[in-house]
């Protein structure tokens, strides 16, 4: 079956300043569930000037523990993979992120896209669109893509209210035209 959840923000701050922002998101201490992320590659293609980024990030299992008696549930952390395509020049950067752990029992990948604003130059656009789907889990398979879907929901408004915390804290108020 699978479910989607859909988000779209505009952050009334410029392209480079919310990149950067994203860029430095985690760890922080408003969201202790992401224990570290680390860039395993970055490459630039002088041509374009697009820079490509793999990370990876460790998070608590947020499992409900209830959940977790079930054996392939009950793991300490999970693994995710974050790609990104960033162009300075278009002033656009596109990412793709999926789960890396349960990958024979459940899909979670999401795409997600920075741009500048068509309301304002100096605003940008957030859009992302995250599908969880579960598999090889039985009758669990639509409690388990219930809280996925909860989950996502939550997670990515808790993502959205921190970017706001750390623009405003690194950049000042909003540019409210």
């Amino acid at each position: 079956m699978g479910v989607t959840v859909d988000v779209h923000q505009v952050f009334q701050y410029p392209f480079e300043q919310v990149v950067a922002c994203f860029l430095r998101k985690y760890p922080n201490p408003m969201d202790k569930n992401v224990i570290s992320v680390k860039t395993v590659e970055e490459k630039k293609d002088e041509s374009t000037g697009l820079i490509y980024r793999k990370r990876i990030a460790i998070c608590q299992n947020v499992i409900p523990e209830i959940l977790r008696k079930v054996s392939i549930l009950k793991v300490p952390d999970i693994r995710l993979e974050e790609e990104s395509w960033l162009s300075l020049p278009k002033r656009n950067m596109a990412i793709r992120s999926q789960c890396l752990t349960w990958t024979q029992y459940a899909s979670m990948k999401e795409e997600s896209v920075f741009r500048e604003s068509v309301e304002n130059p100096n605003w940008t656009e957030f859009i992302q669109t995250g599908r969880i789907s579960i598999t090889g889990a039985g009758f669990l398979n639509c409690i388990l893509e219930t809280f996925a879907s909860t989950f996502l929901r939550q997670g990515a408004q808790k993502g959205i209210r921190i970017m706001e915390m750390l623009l405003k804290e690194q950049c000042g108020s909003p540019l409210v035209e």
